[in-house]
């Protein structure tokens, strides 16, 4: 299957990298390298691009599509992994780093890596599938609380409880192995005057249960962190968010680097010493237009959110 992916908010994203000819970007999500191809447009010879991607189908794609271009260094890796990334590349700063959070087109449009409700597929839903752990080892291992939990926090479904009691019933009787077994499962949890309403009702349980498998939410914090360490000064991170949940904790951590103190807010003077590490240049999420959205569906959720690395006086 070919790699298509329509790379979303491509032009608010590299007009708010602000490209220095000059500099090292990261991609850190290179995927259908839509973002990266902008990047390098804007590059001198002399500046570089480092592509990171834990799927190897979407490094193989975006060695196709960058092959007129020298100046880019391919990484099979997780963004969260940055720093080591950057370490055993011998670069300490970067002028700019760029994630997109959503999951690409092809993996959800491709059957066989069973990321989707609309095809039939094994259970899968790893982007790197050099790893062992899969969505069947989540929905056949994980205890009835555990999977209420990954359900109700990560899917935010209101019918969580449910839908684990009739998936460990179900096992019971054999192994639920593909997608639409699941997703039969789900149906039949979920009431019927439910499922005729929003959207579809496995949903919700797909994205929580591809988030547990990925450790989506949970490498988001750390990997900011690294990334704004790993800028220059006046350097920029931008984020593309695609559900509340990542988006929440991006607002929350660009908050706290520019308001790193910890001091009790009884004291009258900050005593802390520490100063604020980014200033937010989106104070509101930057959206798609109506007319991306029009043209391309599947990115009517995304946020993109920008901070500049403050230059240390």
């Amino acid at each position: 299957m070919e790699f298509k992916h329509v790379s979303v908010l491509l032009e608010e994203c590299i007009d708010n990298l602000n490209i220095n000819p000059l500099g090292i970007y990261v991609d850190c999500t290179l995927g259908g390298a839509g973002h990266s191809l902008e990047i390098l447009k804007r590059l001198d010879k002399k500046g570089t691009l480092i592509g990171i991607d834990q799927d190897e189908d979407a490094l193989k794609a975006a060695k196709e599509k960058l092959k007129d271009y020298e100046n880019v260094i391919y990484v099979h890796s997780n963004f969260y992994d940055i720093k080591e990334v950057l370490r055993n590349l011998n670069i300490d700063k970067v002028d700019g780093i760029l994630m997109d959070l959503g999951v690409s087109s092809y993996q959800l449009d491709n059957d066989e890596r069973g990321f989707s409700y609309m095809h039939d597929a094994p259970l899968d839903m790893r982007m790197d599938r050099t790893k062992n752990f899969s969505a069947y080892e989540v929905v056949n291992e994980y205890s009835m609380n555990e999977l209420y939990k990954v359900i109700r926090d990560y899917g935010e479904e209101k019918f969580a409880k449910r839908i684990a009691e009739f998936i460990v019933k179900a096992r019971e009787e054999s192994k639920i192995e593909t997608t639409f077994k699941l997703v039969e499962i789900i149906k039949n949890a979920i009431p019927a005057r439910a499922r005729r309403e929003g959207p579809h009702p496995a949903k919700r349980t797909f994205q929580a249960i591809r988030i547990e498998v990925n450790n989506e939410l949970g490498i988001i914090e750390k990997t900011i962190e690294d990334s704004v360490d790993s800028l220059n000064g006046n350097g920029r991170i931008a984020i593309i968010t695609f559900h509340s949940l990542e988006d929440r904790i991006v607002k929350s951590k660009f908050k706290a680097l520019t308001n790193p103190c910890t001091c009790p807010r009884e004291f009258p003077i900050c005593v802390c010493e520490n100063k604020p590490i980014i200033k937010i240049l989106t104070k509101k999420p930057i959206e798609p237009s109506t007319e991306e959205v029009e043209l391309n569906r599947r990115s009517r959720s995304a946020k993109l959110r920008v901070g500049e690395k403050i230059v240390l006086k």
